[in-house]
């Protein structure tokens, strides 16, 4: 069997096509909506091959022009430098990231009309993200065909059996009955890094305690206990929780009160929160955890403010989930920051070195891959995992 998954966002399209029993697609594209004004830069690998293509984005008509520019990626799972990989029918199934799945959907589904209404009504608790994700799916259905099953994914359904009280805020059940409760993102990534450090460390993932990090532009944590995510730092939207790139994570909800009384609006809010706050509107400098490094190590003192801040309230966030947990069994770091920033593992397992916490320094900076870089008389393991989102959506249709 071959799955075509697609991971649409704003600013990226990700796509690839895998076959039975390998992790690594046999086809990739990927198309970056935004590192150039009016040009989407779309790279595209298989059979060995690559081709890279800047392909012209219509402001004017920028809906219509991004649809051409997913079409035109998806007929090249036929030829890549005139090499045909299998002909129209390569495909047997599409599955698809969706970032919100409400309350409805704890399983991934089938794609249907009414399925695809239900993602776009939930678009106003995730208007980033929805949206996009969508548009990935009419697309693909007018490219594929209606014949091939598309398959939803939803990032939220890991976290839907939280128990109530990490589930829902203290506010009025009125308001919990209109679907305001903390829902959770970044699932398939949570989920897939537990069932991997499970086979690395040949035990029984619903034996074990785990907090996993998936720290990247976004961040977020979740506790997870007998095989299933009971507490997580992102809620109502992937605003919640941790510092991230462009986003605040959670502040005093008195601010917001203050500034709307100020006169600023909901819009202007919404803006500074999701894509002018976290790294960037600390440090000044980036989004980019490198970027602001950088900037930190030339002696920028907003950088390591913003350093600083991020490291503590990460430690801040670990401290609640091992709360839930009642004793961990591993911490685990996933995503472009905890995969790849020996100094942020490094300082949050020093903050834990009461749970027994050791880590094994030169294996630490040397940034691993599904490994344990903990020392042999850790009490507590530290796995470093690579995230493979899109093989555990390819997985959960059915490969």
């Amino acid at each position: 069997m071959n799955i075509l998954v697609m991971n649409a966002g704003s600013s990226s399209l990700k796509c690839g096509l895998y076959v039975s029993g390998e992790a690594r697609p046999l086809w990739q594209a990927l198309v970056d909506w935004t590192h150039r004004a009016g040009v989407a830069e779309v790279k595209i690998e298989a059979l060995g091959a690559v081709r890279r293509e800047a392909l012209p984005l219509d402001a004017n008509d920028l809906p219509q022009a991004r649809a051409r520019v997913i079409a035109h990626v998806l007929r090249s799972l036929w030829h890549c430098d005139n090499k045909v990989i299998d002909g129209p029918h390569v495909v047997d199934r599409v599955g698809h990231r969706v970032v919100h799945g409400g309350q409805s959907y704890h399983h991934p589904v089938r794609i249907t009309s009414a399925v695809k209404a239900d993602i776009q009504q939930l678009a106003s608790l995730a208007p980033v993200h929805n949206p996009a994700n969508l548009e990935g799916i009419e697309i693909a259905e007018q490219v594929l065909g209606g014949d091939i099953p598309h398959i939803a994914v939803f990032d939220t359904a890991f976290h839907s059996q939280m128990p109530p009280e990490a589930a829902f805020y203290a506010l009025p059940r009125e308001w919990s009955a209109h679907g305001i409760r903390r829902y959770g993102f970044h699932g398939i990534s949570h989920q897939y890094c537990a069932q991997r450090v499970a086979q690395l460390w040949q035990r029984n993932l619903a034996d074990l305690r785990l907090i996993t990090c998936h720290l990247g532009n976004g961040c977020s944590l979740a506790a997870i206990r007998d095989g299933h995510s009971i507490d997580t730092t992102m809620g109502f939207t992937p605003l919640d929780g941790l510092m991230m790139g462009t986003r605040s994570g959670s502040v005093d909800p008195g601010i917001l009160i203050h500034l709307l009384r100020e006169g600023h609006t909901a819009e202007q809010l919404d803006r500074a929160l999701n894509k002018q706050s976290g790294l960037l509107g600390v440090s000044g400098v980036a989004s980019d955890f490198r970027g602001v490094l950088a900037a930190m190590a030339a002696g920028d003192a907003n950088a390591k403010l913003a350093v600083d801040m991020f490291i503590h309230r990460l430690n801040a966030g670990i401290g609640a989930m091992l709360m839930g947990l009642g004793g961990l069994d591993a911490l685990v770091f996933t995503a472009g920051i905890g995969e790849n920033s020996a100094l942020v593992r490094a300082q949050v397992c020093e903050q834990m070195t009461f749970l027994g916490i050791k880590l094994n320094a030169t294996a630490n900076q040397s940034n691993p891959l599904d490994a344990d870089i903990a020392s042999p008389d850790s009490t507590v393991r530290v796995f470093v995992i690579h995230t493979q989102e899109d093989w555990a959506i390819a997985q959960a249709c059915g490969l």
